[in-house]
């Protein structure tokens, strides 16, 4: 018989390729009307005042756009950064970026800063994920970067973790264990959304 973990591991890759697949069909279909909307949102539900450190991503294949709404909160003030990835199972490190600003592919592809941005330490963090629900649980791609993450920026400081998402992807309840982080809010197109039990 399967332990817990094992059942709840075999439930998210079971939700990992179902919303998958949903995701990329909704981004085909309208993916630069739920950008430029996503952009529309903004951040004021957590950062009024447009100061704040946030931590973005560079989107993968099959992804929201993000750079709409990056491009516009720095346009109002806000210092950016993007992930850097410091080895299989450490934290990732962030690396102050702009619009524009050169990029290197590493690992899978993924775009990172270059190595001469100066270092940062995020006070909002916008999350990928493929499904969220209420309480904040969130169904990432099952490497756990960002787990591992908000588990030490949030035992450092506190921080404000956003996921960013279709509305397509909440479901009733996402499958956890122990190591998995909670969201505080989702954002997505059609507005934020407060996560709470």
């Amino acid at each position: 018989m399967p332990s817990n973990a094992e059942r709840v591991k075999a439930e998210k890759q079971a939700l990992r390729v179902r919303m998958r697949q949903l995701r990329a069909d909704v981004i085909a279909a309208r993916g630069p009307a739920l950008a430029a909307a996503l952009a529309d949102q903004s951040l004021d539900f957590v950062a009024p005042s447009g100061r704040a450190i946030v931590s973005a991503f560079s989107p993968m294949p099959g992804e929201l756009d993000t750079g709409p709404l990056l491009a516009r909160l720095h346009a109002r003030g806000f210092r950016l950064c993007l992930p850097v990835m410091q080895g299989k199972k450490a934290p990732l490190g962030f690396r102050a970026w702009a619009p524009g600003d050169p990029m290197k592919a590493v690992t899978w592809g993924i775009l990172e800063p270059q190595d001469d941005k100066p270092v940062l330490e995020p006070e909002i963090f916008l999350v990928p994920l493929l499904a969220f629900d209420r309480r904040g649980w969130r169904l990432g791609y099952g490497g756990g970067f960002f787990d591992r993450t908000l588990r030490a920026a949030r035992a450092a400081s506190a921080v404000v973790a956003v996921g960013l998402a279709i509305p397509e992807a909440e479901v009733d309840a996402v499958p956890h264990l122990d190591y998995d982080e909670r969201l505080d809010w989702v954002l997505t197109p059609a507005g934020p959304l407060c996560c709470s039990d």
